[in-house]
């Protein structure tokens, strides 16, 4: 790396690979909770019937993945703490954009559902790295609990894409 390049790590940067395990279940406890502050609105403003149940059945998978999360810090015997996640923060802002710059019908559902689709391909990255990292790191009972919240995360952006090619994205296209 040139010296142009070479960025010089923050006094708290990790230097571990438990450091870094660790820095991420922060960032993913201040995602999940920023999910779950984000998704009653996405819920209010959908008009499907079935994207309505798809999120409110994954709001309250996302409140239980919040306890999981704070349940691993305990197993890696840390604390639970937040941390922000600018990346989810940017995420959810783009769907708050969403809903304010579409129709409300079956155009706003879609929105929706592709605003919910990027949180779901975030977390899906993010827990899969945890569970790598949690492996690595020979972390059995963390890597059951983030692997139970990745899977949780794979079926709900299953289930969005079906909503959207079996129902919403016909409507909104007419």
């Amino acid at each position: 790396m040139s010296a142009k390049t070479q960025v010089k790590p923050k006094a708290d940067a990790a230097k571990s690979l438990e450091d870094l395990f660790e820095d991420s279940l922060k960032d993913a406890l201040w995602a999940e909770t920023a999910v779950k502050d984000a998704l009653p609105k996405m819920i209010k403003n959908a008009s499907s019937a079935e994207l309505k149940a798809a999120l409110e059945n994954h709001l309250e998978e996302t409140k239980g993945h919040i306890d999981q999360v704070k349940s691993v810090f305990k197993l890696i015997g840390s604390k639970a703490e937040k941390e922000k996640c600018d990346a989810m923060a940017g995420i959810l802002e783009e769907g708050e954009g969403i809903i304010k710059e579409t129709q409300p019908g079956p155009v706003r559902d879609a929105g929706i559902i592709a605003a919910c689709q990027k949180v779901e391909h975030y977390e899906i990255a993010s827990y899969g790295t945890m569970v790598a990292f949690a492996t690595q790191l020979k972390q059995k009972d963390a890597k059951k609990v983030l692997s139970g919240i990745l899977g949780e995360e794979k079926n709900a952006d299953k289930l969005l894409s079906k909503i959207a090619t079996s129902l919403v994205n016909e409507k909104a296209d007419k």
